[in-house]
């Protein structure tokens, strides 16, 4: 699999990345949505996709600095971003391989529309524009806000008993 991104943008992300492991505070982290994956439904179908659901677990960026919204499950729908098609589709076929997986992944821009985290409920409808930015990143699980708590809400899930139909 090869994740893209622009090389300004890699090399931001990284800085940002790096710095996340010293005991000194950063002045702001850029990305917009960091998230694990469960699934990934292509709209209409494999190929050309014009729509995604990504569903599991996502942490959404607040204001300016570090700060995150509080981890939530659900699904984000999102359609291409015009005249950007073809990178949408591509990190939409990188989404589909990491579905599944304990990878923790990052994705547009704190300062761009992030686009919103569905209920499982919710019927897909009025997609949001796919988010840009430095391109689609796998993270490592590291002591920071917005994974740990995706990894305690993943964790949370996994412990969940399932529910069977004998089941009052």
């Amino acid at each position: 699999m090869k994740i893209k991104s622009s090389l300004l943008g890699t090399a931001l992300l990284s800085a940002v990345m790096l710095g996340m492991g010293s005991s000194s505070a950063l002045a702001s982290d850029p990305v917009g949505v960091y998230a694990f994956i469960d699934k990934v439904v292509l709209e209409p179908g494999e190929g050309q996709a014009d729509r995604i659901q990504i569903w599991g677990g996502f942490a959404l960026a607040e204001g300016y600095g570090e700060t995150y919204a509080p981890a939530k499950r659900g699904y984000m729908y999102f359609s291409v971003k015009p005249g950007q098609e073809e990178m949408c589709r591509k990190e939409w076929n990188d989404l589909k391989t990491l579905a599944g997986t304990d990878q923790f992944v990052a994705f547009g821009s704190r300062h761009k529309a992030k686009g919103t985290v569905r209920k499982t409920e919710d019927k897909p409808e009025k997609p949001d524009v796919y988010p840009t930015g430095f391109g689609l990143t796998k993270i490592k699980t590291r002591d920071y806000p917005p994974i740990n708590d995706l990894a305690a809400l993943k964790k949370k899930s996994a412990d969940k008993p399932a529910k069977t139909a004998s089941a009052k």
